[in-house]
């Protein structure tokens, strides 16, 4: 199975316009930042200074666009308990979390998912890809709803 991985903003940039994308028109996600996954080594839950630097990035636009919401989907690989994996999910989940709350995102704006490895991203013999924590952005109507 071959996974692509959109994170590189040049190459969305060059999708949405073969797509019709108009860039003069605004849109409340044209300032979010681009990167929206993050990988961990083994057996880790906490981030490197870049990606904190990201998740930061991430909590000043939840700030400033108070409708939103994010859900911090935590993942790990395949190796090892089940019950271990989700545990590890959940560790790398709730410290984003913590982060973007400790950058004054209101908690009420951020929930927290812990997959194991219920949900690869890649095959799961392909265990550094699929260490990672996910952040889905949910409007205020479809996190009420969820």
């Amino acid at each position: 199975m071959t996974v692509l991985v959109l994170d590189n903003p040049e190459m969305l940039a060059r999708a949405a316009l073969a797509f019709g994308f108009i860039p003069g028109q605004q849109c409340q996600e044209a300032n979010r930042p681009h990167r929206s996954r993050f990988h961990y080594g083994f057996n880790k839950h906490t981030l490197d200074d870049a990606d904190t630097a990201i998740i930061r990035q991430h909590a000043a636009y939840l700030k400033d666009h108070p409708g939103m919401r994010v859900r911090v989907h935590g993942h790990s690989d395949n190796f090892g308990a089940e019950g271990y994996n989700r545990f590890v999910a959940r560790q790398r989940a709730n410290t984003v979390a913590r982060l973007l709350i400790q950058e004054g995102v209101s908690p009420s704006a951020v929930l927290v998912a812990a997959w194991g490895a219920d949900r690869p991203l890649a095959r799961p013999e392909d265990h550094a890809a699929n260490r990672r924590i996910e952040l889905e952005y949910l409007s205020l109507d479809m996190a009420q709803a969820l």
